[in-house]
């Protein structure tokens, strides 16, 4: 009988243990002990964009559908256990809701891959996008864009003990991994670098944590996060060899919301909310914010 009790208590205290890994695995998007708070947005209940279409839209339906990325660390992210999203992206397009009159409990988020960013916004499957997204004038003739409100570059990500790279000008015969079909790839090939490839950025980091790659290559807001969320292995270079202007995509010549969001944009830069955001998302890379952009006002 003191056997067979034994062997209960055992198994109920491997029970509970497994509970509280599980509970653990779900979110390797937080933020560690005393990291930077993000900031809190006030919601203009009173607010009115009678002229845009998409917003008036979403205000008779009660709720704001924002498109986003679920699987960048402390830049869009997904977190299932707990059914929320986070990460500089997510603050960014929650400020900007909040000035347009919607409470954190009316926005939809919606993931969208990198592909069919387009087709979403035109079709209304979404009504502003905001996740990496960057500003160029093939996108322009399909949507719009308010912004920028960050500009990203390429750049490297290696392990922090790694003293052979320190640039772009120092990959010559290394092996560096990103995705396939990246323009990132084309640009390390004509610097002389070996590539390798994967279907996301994850599998790519894992190479470098096992010392199967010399680097990682894309925009550095998404490294920033990988280093983010490995503290103390990785670091990225921060000497961006390429200009990304991130935007927020919304509906073709919807010229009143396009002012409404850069005017929240600006707002949030000028009283500080913009940093804390940055601070407590990439900042937790060790890596200092790029300087803010000037908006595109068109």
């Amino acid at each position: 009988m003191r056997t067979r009790r034994t062997i209960a208590a055992a198994m109920s205290v491997l029970a509970l243990t497994a509970v509280a890994a599980c509970g653990k695995s779900g979110s390797p998007n937080a933020a560690p002990p005393g990291a930077p708070q993000l900031p809190t947005y006030q919601v203009n209940t009173g607010f009115k964009l009678d002229s845009s279409p998409t917003w008036v839209k979403a205000k008779q339906a009660g709720k704001l559908t924002i498109g986003a990325k679920a699987d960048q660390p402390f830049l869009g992210f997904e977190d299932l256990t707990t059914n929320t999203r986070n990460g500089f992206d997510i603050e960014i397009a929650k400020m900007v809701a909040a000035d347009l009159g919607f409470t954190p409990d009316q926005i939809n988020w919606k993931t969208i891959v990198t592909a069919n960013r387009e087709t979403a916004i035109s079709g209304g499957q979404i009504d502003y996008y905001v996740g990496t997204y960057t500003i160029n004038d093939e996108r322009k003739k399909s949507v719009s864009f308010a912004g920028p409100y960050y500009v990203a570059g390429q750049d490297l990500l290696v392990l922090k003990s790694n003293t052979d790279i320190t640039g772009s000008d120092s990959i010559k015969g290394k092996t560096v991994c990103s995705v396939a079909g990246s323009t990132s790839i084309d640009r390390i090939n004509s610097l002389g670098g070996k590539t390798v490839t994967y279907d996301t950025y994850a599998q790519c980091v894992d190479k470098l944590l096992t010392n199967e790659v010399d680097a990682v290559t894309t925009d550095d807001t998404i490294l920033k996060g990988f280093a983010a969320k490995n503290p103390g292995k990785l670091k990225v270079i921060g000497k961006p060899f390429s200009q990304e202007p991130y935007g927020i995509g919304l509906g073709k010549d919807d010229k009143a919301l396009r002012d409404a969001i850069n005017n929240s944009i600006k707002a949030h830069e000028d009283n500080g909310d913009w940093k804390k955001a940055y601070d407590a998302t990439l900042g937790l890379s060790g890596s200092a914010a790029a300087p803010i952009p000037t908006l595109d006002r068109y």
